[in-house]
């Protein structure tokens, strides 16, 4: 099934119709349906478009022909004989069809109101809802065009009205999504969109009302003002008329700088000036402010996760200065930034914050506080990531020993990220992570938890695609990008961009395509502020595709990062070095015990295989076992050697067990 047919599926529809573009079907499948020739097609455009009215043959007859035929009413009924043959395939011979119906003098066309991609359009378009929601919506809607509506009946004179209107509710469209964009703060992203839609569109006062409004709220108010005096020459001059009163009004109030214009850039500057103003330099509550601001900048991603990240030990170095146990850990405890990747973005980092949070657990007097206890457990056993030491699994149960003892949500949620963290003790452990991601889904459905109800779901995605559940694993990326965009969380779209990279490198995709993909995915991952992920993943994911075809590695050592060791015997074999291959195979170290333990331990088989290393096959046999029943890498969301058991099968075959 192609990618654009499988959009156009839709659960209890049999047949779907397409008029936005070139007049089609797909099965319930979402595969094409062969209409036959244009006479066909206009027969089932006319009567899409009379909505389920009957119309008669006679009137057929003459829509189709602009000089009918003596024998035009046998030839439409030849053409819905032979539609219903391709509709209805499953039909038993003389019981009455059920999409294409016979009444009266005529036909009519019943698919239901879900079964015509135009009437699913315009509903999307005209109805009430939240603004993430409109957004997912339409952006859905939008990408159901394929070109202008009823292409191939464009000249038919009953066809026009129609076309108009499907015309005019795309335009309608398009603004919907940019008012919904400036209304969840993305003014920027709507620019793009709007600038194009005004210069194809120039007589759209509405449109250029968004473009300008999405300029200012961008602090381009120059820009936002040039856009204005823009339309009223293009008004004025060509038509001969003024802009209307919303445009007036809106120079108007960026020349004033009006405060309904960006609200909540208003509200944040006033808050902050005041907040600069009243509360004195030294004061404390200014430390734990500004942990909860580094906390809310890390989900921003970019720039924002990278100044988090430069300012957070400071924070926490400034608190210890003030000798105020409980004070440090609540400067420590507030960053419960939900994480999902197990390799950290700055080790040297990680470690600082660890050994603090073990000094202030020290020094906090020996009664009470616990639930600051769990919280510095917790950091303890996130910050801990890909080390394996007992100290961060002892940390992650205590965090959730005492979440459960208090039984307090959030605190839960934080030490269950600790729990999965430390959840790499050994290979084949997908299933244990899966039931965490389902706990803190529910979790945080229950108390509101945005934050960790993206990670619970990103944590199911990796263990769903580990376990080969591509189905399940589909609905937790929609979830998730679905949360993303109601809380705006950047970030989770580079996670879900790499899982359909590496469902389509899973699927048997031709290696050219999931190549493509891996590659649109690292593209999407520049300037995200997670080099713990960037570095030299692109090119693991590749040779990981390459090995799961049974092609050679790349010929380049560079560009590896931390994965070059498990990398370069396969790069030496490929460049026909066997020998310093083999020396390289036997330095390989033991995989960090993290979300790739098992791809890197996969391509140690291979190359061990390769090589006829039979020690080197005996340790990846070992280690590899209990994951047989998995997708080797998959479980890191990101890419893939297909399954386990087939390096258990060929390592197994060359030791002879």
């Amino acid at each position: 099934m192609s990618s654009r047919a499988a959009r156009y599926t839709v659960a209890g529809v049999d047949v779907l119709f397409g008029v936005l573009g070139p007049v089609t079907a797909w099965d319930g499948s979402g595969n094409p349906i062969a209409l036959k020739g244009p006479r066909h097609r206009a027969v089932l455009a006319r009567l899409i478009i009379a909505r389920g009215r009957v119309v008669p043959v006679s009137l057929l007859v003459d829509d189709l022909w602009v000089a009918p035929p003596s024998d035009g009413v046998g030839a439409v009924r030849t053409f819905v004989a032979a539609l219903r043959r391709v509709l209805e395939p499953d039909r038993p011979p003389r019981t009455p069809p059920r999409l294409l119906v016979t009444e009266g003098p005529g036909y009519a066309l019943r698919p239901g109101p879900d079964g015509v991609d135009a009437w699913r359009f315009e509903e999307a378009v005209t109805a009430s809802r939240p603004a993430s929601e409109l957004l997912t919506t339409l952006d859905e809607a939008l990408g159901r065009w394929r070109g202008p509506a009823y292409a191939d009946v464009a000249d038919e004179p009953w066809a026009r009205a129609e076309r108009s209107r499907l015309a005019e509710l795309r335009l309608r469209a398009i603004e919907r999504r940019a008012e919904a964009r400036l209304t969840l703060g993305r003014a920027a992203d709507a620019v793009p969109d709007l600038d194009a839609h005004v210069a194809e569109h120039p007589w759209r006062e509405d449109a250029w009302r968004l473009l300008a409004l999405a300029l200012y709220r961008t602090g381009r108010q120059g820009d936002a003002l040039a856009v204005l005096r823009r339309a009223r020459g293009l008004l004025v001059e060509q038509l001969g008329v003024d802009p209307g009163p919303e445009l007036r009004g809106l120079e108007e109030d960026i020349l004033r700088q009006a405060d309904h214009l960006d609200p909540t850039s208003r509200l944040w500057a006033r808050a902050a000036e005041t907040y600069d103003r009243t509360v004195a330099t030294g004061a404390r509550s200014r430390l734990e402010s500004t942990v909860g601001i580094l906390r809310n900048l890390a989900m921003t991603g970019g720039g924002g996760l990278e100044a988090a990240r430069e300012q957070r030990v400071p924070a926490i170095l400034a608190a210890e200065e003030l000798g105020d146990a409980e004070l440090t850990a609540r400067v420590i405890g507030a960053y419960d930034v939900p994480a999902i990747w197990t390799r950290s973005d700055d080790p040297a980092q990680a470690a600082q914050v660890v050994a603090a949070a073990e000094r202030t657990l020290a020094a906090l007097p020996a009664a009470g506080h616990e639930a600051a206890r769990g919280r510095l457990l917790a950091t303890i056993a996130v910050e801990s990531r890909g080390t394996g030491t007992r100290r961060a699994l002892e940390a992650a149960r205590e965090a959730e020993a005492v979440a459960r003892a208090l039984d307090d949500p959030a605190l839960l949620a934080f030490a269950l990220n600790g729990a999965f963290m430390q959840s790499f003790e050994r290979a084949g452990l997908a299933a244990r992570r899966d039931g965490i991601g389902a706990e803190l889904v529910e979790l945080s459905a229950r108390h509101d938890l945005a934050s960790h109800a993206v990670l619970g779901r990103l944590i199911r995605l990796q263990a769903r695609s580990a376990l080969a559940d591509f189905g399940g694993a589909d609905e937790h990326a929609a979830a998730a990008d679905r949360l993303a965009e109601r809380h705006e969380r950047p970030l989770v779209g580079v996670f879900t961009a790499w899982y359909r990279a590496l469902r389509l490198a899973a699927s048997g995709a031709r290696t050219t395509e999931a190549e493509a993909a891996y590659l649109a995915a690292a593209e999407r991952m520049r300037g995200s502020g997670m080099p713990g992920l960037a570095d030299g993943l692109p090119s693991l994911a590749l040779l990981c595709l390459r090995v799961q075809h049974g092609r050679p590695a790349q010929a380049d050592l560079s560009g590896w990062g931390p994965y070059e060791p498990w990398a370069r015997p396969l790069v030496l074999l490929a460049r026909g070095r066997a020998d310093e291959a083999a020396g390289a195979l036997r330095d390989v170290p033991e995989p960090p015990r993290d979300l790739l333990f098992e791809a890197l331990w996969c391509l140690t088989a291979r190359a061990a295989l390769d090589l006829d290393d039979r020690a080197a096959m005996r340790r990846a046999y070992g280690e590899l076992v209990p994951a047989a029943g998995e997708l080797a890498g998959a479980g890191s969301g990101l890419l893939t050697l297909g399954p386990v058991s087939r390096y258990l099968d060929e390592l197994a075959a060359a030791l002879g067990a």
